[in-house]
């Protein structure tokens, strides 16, 4: 497995079923977001937040394959999205995977051949899984030789401006909380808290421009943590 747990959200209406399926996975090494609706899931930006969806198909207001073609329809990041549903018939399998869904699991689930769809499903678009090299103008950064280069130039970071930096330009254009950072940059560091993400955050925003003045910005989200995103992509 990589540096990190994977972060697998759940939209399931039954909270029992939500449960036991959170169990699984925790036990599994996985950390679980449970959403009790499509509209939950959107109203707390899941899609930004997690690696891995594991969504039902039925659910109330807003079905699992409209949440799955409305994630498809706007997303330019893939996030990988496994239906977990009672529908097993030929039809309704070859229906959710041509919506867009990745895998398609029929409930009752086995605990670990969810566990290793997960997995599989998370591996073929895992950030690490890219060169060790990431190249978003005007930055570059040699994650191999820990070389950060603006325009060409060399930079000098501290060790972990290197890691954090690397860490969110890996996953731009989604949220990333600071239990995340604390967890997969800091290793959980029990002398680190989250005014020290804060000031690591707000010192890398004004020494490389990250407020929008380099092309890319990193703004706060209230409540859920920090994102990363291209100024000219999204504004």
């Amino acid at each position: 497995m990589t540096d990190s747990q994977i972060v697998v959200g759940i939209v399931e209406d039954e909270a029992v079923q939500a449960e036991l399926y959170a169990t699984m996975l925790q036990a599994a090494g996985m950390r679980v977001e449970s959403y009790r609706s499509a509209i939950e899931f959107q109203r707390r930006q899941g899609m930004h937040s997690v690696d891995v969806l594991v969504l039902d198909w039925n659910l109330p207001e807003m079905s699992g394959i409209d949440l799955l073609r409305d994630i498809r329809a706007q997303s330019a990041n893939h996030l990988p999205i496994i239906l977990l549903t009672a529908n097993g018939s030929e039809q309704d399998v070859v229906y959710g995977l041509k919506c867009g869904a990745d895998d398609y699991v029929v409930k009752p689930p086995r605990p670990q051949e969810l566990g290793a769809r997960i997995a599989n499903a998370y591996r073929r678009t895992r950030p690490d899984s890219s060169p060790s090299t990431i190249n978003a103008e005007p930055f570059w950064f040699d994650v191999a030789n820990r070389d950060l280069r603006v325009d060409g130039e060399l930079i000098p970071v501290t060790e972990k401006e290197f890691d954090l930096l690397v860490y969110l330009f890996r996953r731009t254009e989604r949220i990333v909380s600071r239990q995340m950072l604390l967890r997969d940059v800091w290793k959980l560091g029990p002398s680190v808290n989250t005014r020290s993400v804060d000031t690591y955050i707000s010192r890398l925003r004004k020494t490389l421009g990250l407020n929008g003045e380099s092309g890319w910005k990193l703004e706060g989200i209230y409540q859920h943590g920090y994102r990363l995103y291209s100024v000219t992509a999204d504004e």
